[in-house]
């Protein structure tokens, strides 16, 4: 048998995991000398609002390796192989948290995978892998499906502004952006599991119209496409970018999902955008 694990940076609501068998690792949140868990500490309505109170930025932390350690310790007496899909390595500490707990397992089977991508794309890959495991996928069936996955994936999003992300060291490539915040609202996306900029336009109006116009241009018009919609604080433009795509795409449901305070912290309020699995380069 083969268990899934995963983080909160998947944005996978707690009962679809659940039931699918995936363990969901908390990423740590700080507000000043305050941590909470964001799996049953802090939701994202919370942080928002704390955020909105705090005098100073909040920070996160990688879950520490001992919050690996009972799912660990649970997987090795069944004699589960452990597959951990966790988000870039360039934007998080958990994989390395992941291979420091599982150096305390020598004797269990623990593969620790560093997805390069984060938020839906991740929560595509994983909710793909324990779809497998569960039909009794080997090890290396499942891997090498997470692989393919990751070669086409798809990520576009507009942020209201790039002071979180240079503020937590997250914004790569888009730092020479920062001169010009006032003229653009930039498109970005995921290079090699870094925030690259993609476009530059003039207003969130355009800047999201040209997201959907990528999105259209480059999705197929099927299920394994794992067309999806993210935001944070951005419920009714989640809605309403959700209907434009499955208009446009032809797709009847595309799931959205609210980004958990973890990634908040880095894309701040506003944060809007879509992804998508398409045709292997």
């Amino acid at each position: 048998m083969v268990r899934i694990v995963t983080d909160t940076t998947s944005g996978l609501p707690r009962d679809q995991a659940a039931a699918l068998g995936i363990a969901i690792v908390p990423q740590i949140v700080v507000f000043g000398e305050s941590s909470y868990r964001d799996d049953n500490e802090i939701d994202t309505e919370r942080f928002l609002s704390l955020l909105r109170s705090s005098p100073a930025l909040p920070k996160t932390a990688a879950p520490p390796p001992a919050l690996f350690t009972p799912i660990f310790e649970e997987c090795a007496k069944r004699g589960e192989t452990v597959i951990c899909l966790h988000p870039s390595a360039l934007l998080s500490g958990t994989v390395r948290s992941a291979v420091v707990a599982s150096q305390d397992f020598p004797g269990s089977d623990i593969r620790v995978v560093d997805t390069r991508t984060i938020s839906a794309p991740l929560a595509a890959i994983v909710l793909e892998a324990a779809s497998m495991a569960k039909a009794g996928g080997t090890p290396e069936e499942i891997l090498a499906r997470v692989t393919e996955l990751m070669g086409c994936q798809h990520l576009f999003f507009v942020v209201d502004t790039l002071e979180f992300l240079q503020r937590g060291g997250r914004i790569g490539g888009a730092q020479r952006l920062l001169g010009e915040l006032l003229q653009i609202k930039p498109i970005l996306t995921l290079q090699e599991g870094r925030v690259e900029p993609l476009e530059r336009q003039r207003t969130r109006k355009k800047a999201l119209a040209r997201v959907i116009e990528l999105v259209t241009r480059g999705c197929p018009a099927r299920e394994e496409s794992h067309l999806s919609v993210i935001h944070a604080d951005a419920r009714q433009e989640a809605l309403g970018l959700a209907a434009e795509l499955s208009r446009l795409v032809g797709l009847p449901r595309i799931p959205i999902y609210e980004l958990p305070p973890a990634i908040v912290v880095h894309g701040g309020p506003g944060l809007l955008g879509a992804s998508y699995f398409g045709p292997l380069q």
